[in-house]
């Protein structure tokens, strides 16, 4: 895992998106000037960051991000990247809640300038959960805390969840309803569903995460319960941390209408993947951090709303990043990084987690 090499994100070049970020700068703030352009070495493998420092002859001097569509040339990892929508929905979290969300300060719809269109927001200074290595190995600043700190850390993230579903008008959020017929919660299974057909198009299907799909149905919940905002990728690698804090809440691009569970199931799901992998490699992990049953105990007392369901939703949650991991591997195969699977068994095998994803659809992994 240490040694294996990361799969190609862009194929931007990095000096000719300062160059035309420059140029499009002046557009909108004429004399300004961005410097200390870069690309951060932790870039997603979705939309795409990128860091600089606005340069004007009146203060204040800005420290901005920018997220920018994925590169069309880069085998995207989803087939729409909507920005303005990202941007909206930001907007939305920062007028009814007191999450903290990074202020937004422009909004280009016109793919000209860099190639596809883009938002730029305030820069947030703190740390962040490690992806790579994952948080749950030895040597980085959340591993190293005190077991004191991080039980702080999880209680405060947890309460992102419960503020952003408690505080946001579902009637204001509508614009993040999901097409097609049925209940919020069955638009967005149908929304994975088409998803994954993308997915697979024309390259080998996977037997589990279709396995998963017709479990889904044997454990739908009779009551769905009524939809909030779901932040999407709810999980504490995006969140930036002062200290022990959240300071900043990112990564807005699967936000939906949907139940509260979703991002709940999500957020327990991610953490037990990288825990999972991390004891696959022979560490012990953080076994006693983000633990199911205290997230969930968390967020009833928070939010007065006991979590329902929850082995369907930590199963939907598996199964959604088992559609994305597919993804990533088949970008891998487009760009000579991977072998085209033999079989569609093969094809399982590039899901890291398809063992516990098939312990869920079995009903052995809890």
């Amino acid at each position: 895992m240490a040694t294996a090499p990361r799969p190609r994100t862009t194929t931007r070049d990095p000096e000719d998106l300062a160059r035309r970020l420059g140029a499009w700068l002046d557009t909108r703030l004429p004399g300004a000037k961005a410097s200390d352009v870069t690309v951060p070495e932790s870039n997603g493998m979705s939309s795409e960051t990128l860091l600089f420092t606005v340069e004007h002859p009146e203060p204040p001097l800005r420290k901005c991000a920018l997220r920018v569509a994925a590169d069309p040339a880069a085998y995207t990892i989803f087939p729409v990247y909507d920005m303005p929508r990202q941007y909206r929905t930001m907007r939305l979290v920062a007028e009814h809640t007191d999450l903290p969300v990074p202020r937004v300060l422009w909004l280009e719809e016109d793919p000209g300038p860099l190639g596809a269109p883009f938002f730029v927001m305030e820069r947030v200074e703190g740390r962040v959960p490690p992806d790579v290595m994952p948080y749950t190995y030895e040597g980085n600043w959340l591993y190293e805390a005190t077991g004191a700190e991080r039980a702080h850390l999880e209680e405060a993230s947890v309460r992102v969840l419960a503020h952003l579903h408690d505080q946001v008008p579902p009637e204001a959020a509508e614009f993040l309803a999901l097409p097609g017929e049925g209940s919020p919660l069955r638009r967005h299974v149908e929304a994975q569903r088409a998803y994954y057909a993308w997915v697979v198009d024309g390259l080998p299907r996977s037997p589990v995460i279709e396995s998963a799909f017709d479990r889904l149905q044997d454990l739908w919940p009779r009551d769905e319960g009524e939809p909030v905002l779901n932040w999407g990728d709810a999980r504490i690698g995006n969140i930036i941390y002062d200290g022990f804090e959240p300071a900043a809440v990112l990564d807005w691009e699967m936000a939906a209408l949907a139940p509260r569970e979703v991002d709940l199931g999500w957020t327990v799901y991610l953490h037990r993947f990288f825990q999972d992998l991390t004891v696959s490699f022979g560490q012990p992990g953080l076994p006693d951090f983000q633990r199911r049953d205290r997230i969930e105990a968390t967020y009833a007392r928070l939010t007065g709303h006991t979590p329902r369901d929850m082995d369907f939703h930590t199963l939907y949650a598996a199964l959604r990043h088992a559609i994305v991991m597919l993804r990533v591997a088949y970008r891998q195969v487009h760009f000579g990084e991977a072998a085209v699977p033999a079989s569609a068994q093969d094809a399982d095998k590039l899901i890291l987690h398809h063992d516990s994803l098939a312990a869920m659809v079995q009903g052995t992994y809890w």
